[in-house]
């Protein structure tokens, strides 16, 4: 009786909080249990067939999944740590600055993480041209030879990554701004009147200071990192020779062109499993409390 006359109390707090939740299990809740069980079933445009594990342990010996996962893996470790380390360095820079000069390089580095993709891809696409391209007009100003970027297997993924990395890197930078904010002044004086070079300051105050902050910035790159779609869509579709084909480009590949709902749903769970984990490695890793 309690509990019904807690719940009855806050009724229009609940009616006011309900059109939120309703949104959210529509479209987010329903959608991720339906794919979840989706992957079970062999589903068509029309049709729906249990079929249990099947698509699941199909995955396992599907080369081009693997090679998706691979391709995939491969996404974050460059894009993630380096993500991290410049974040981390122009915040830094950008917090020794004025009010004016901060709010500008501020607005400068967020920028594309609001632009739009498309706007942010030809701009990318003339950058990578071949023929009359920024980045080979400047190799060639040093000699070197032209170079295919976005159609040489050697090439293609790590230019991938410099993009997604030109994308992402503004949020990180405002969160780092924000933690370093956060850290009173008291403590960088108390350690100059000691002696402490700014190096050191940064090593033994800033960097464990920010550790909450580093921790949801490395876990919640890691998690988008594996989410990598648009780009790998409007610049090489996967290509060339798959070597961009991610995990993402895949589960469209597979839905949408093959009409493989069922197991483009199954590569949707492995993949919530993978990113869920890792998530969870890095924060019991590196055992930091964040304050939400």
């Amino acid at each position: 009786m309690s509990v019904l006359k807690s719940i009855l109390k806050g009724r229009w707090g609940y009616f006011f909080i309900a059109p939120a939740y309703i949104l959210f299990t529509v479209f987010t809740l329903y959608p991720l249990v339906d794919g979840i069980l989706l992957g079970f079933y062999d589903a068509g445009l029309a049709n729906r067939t249990w079929v249990g594990l099947e698509n699941y342990s199909r995955l396992f010996t599907d080369s081009m999944f693997i090679q998706s996962l691979t391709n995939t893996v491969r996404f974050v470790l460059l894009i993630v740590p380096t993500t991290l380390v410049l974040a981390l360095l122009f915040a830094v820079l950008i917090y020794s600055l004025n009010r004016v000069l901060q709010a500008f390089y501020r607005a400068a580095f967020y920028l594309p993480s609001v632009a739009s993709g498309v706007v942010l891809v030809t701009v990318w696409l003339w950058i990578y041209n071949p023929t009359y391209g920024l980045l080979n007009y400047l190799t060639s100003l040093v000699g070197l030879p032209r170079i295919a970027w976005l159609g040489d297997p050697r090439y293609a993924l790590p230019a991938l990554a410099v993009v997604v990395v030109s994308w992402i890197l503004g949020r990180p930078i405002i969160l780092f701004i924000a933690g370093l904010n956060g850290i009173s002044r008291d403590v960088y004086e108390a350690a100059m009147i000691d002696g402490a070079s700014p190096w050191q300051q940064f090593v033994r105050i800033s960097l464990p200071l920010l550790r909450p902050t580093s921790v949801f910035v490395l876990i919640t790159q890691t998690i988008g990192v594996f989410q990598t779609f648009v780009v790998v869509q409007l610049l090489t579709k996967g290509g060339p020779a798959y070597t961009t084909h991610t995990i993402v480009y895949s589960i469209y590949e597979t839905a949408f062109q093959f009409f493989e709902f069922g197991y483009a749903s199954a590569m949707g769970g492995i993949l919530l499993v993978i990113s869920g984990s890792i998530a969870i490695i890095q924060f019991k890793m590196l055992n930091a409390d964040i304050e939400y």
